[in-house]
């Protein structure tokens, strides 16, 4: 059986960051959001069903128009659950498929909904959470996606709040500071996560 470390945190925390970092230690990783990004660009596997839900429109280029697809799920939440509907069950079985094929040690599963999602929790032998102050979060993301601060803020509230992250978290990354603290915690993980992926 394989060591499954579930990686979550809210948006802009630096779950990628983190991610990168113990992939460089050797540790494998399987992330949903970059599962969802193939699947969703052009030649993707979720484009035709996509088309078929929600029409034409929402395909531009030959890849989802995401900042369309994203004012529409915000705006509806029926079209919300349509969207995860098709997505997910996708996403959950490439998932799987890359977490059996894995050849590393151990599996970083990054799952930005790892929280508010029992079947992933159910996946997971550990759930390390990544964790930055609120104000960072808004920052790190309105640099690196270039949104209002009400549309980044309207995002962190749609997701589970930062306590009941943290109450669910067996580990945590305080990522507010420096990448050098990020990778110097990850560091310490790593070695804590080889002595429990021992057979």
């Amino acid at each position: 059986m394989k060591f499954v470390i579930g990686l979550t945190g809210g948006i802009g925390s630096g779950k990628s960051a983190a991610a990168d970092e113990f992939e460089k230690l050797g540790a494998a990783v399987v992330d949903t959001d970059v599962i969802a990004h193939e699947l969703t660009a052009k030649g993707g596997a979720a484009l035709a069903g996509i088309e078929r839900v929600f029409g034409k429109e929402f395909i531009a280029g030959g890849s989802l128009d995401r900042k369309r697809m994203r004012d529409r799920v915000f705006s509806d939440p029926a079209a919300k659950r349509a969207l995860e509907e098709l997505l997910h069950p996708m996403i959950r079985e490439e998932s799987a498929r890359r977490i059996a094929a894995a050849r590393a040690p151990y599996v970083v599963h990054v799952v930005p909904l790892l929280v508010e999602s029992p079947d992933y929790r159910r996946r997971v032998d550990r759930v390390l959470v990544v964790d930055a102050p609120e104000e960072t979060q808004v920052v790190r993301v309105r640099e690196r996606s270039r949104l209002p601060e009400e549309e980044v803020r309207a995002i962190m509230r749609t997701q589970v709040s930062r306590a009941e992250r943290l109450a669910a978290a067996d580990d945590v990354i305080d990522n507010g500071g420096s990448r050098d603290a990020l990778r110097n915690q990850v560091a310490a993980l790593h070695q804590k996560y080889l002595q429990f992926a021992k057979p």
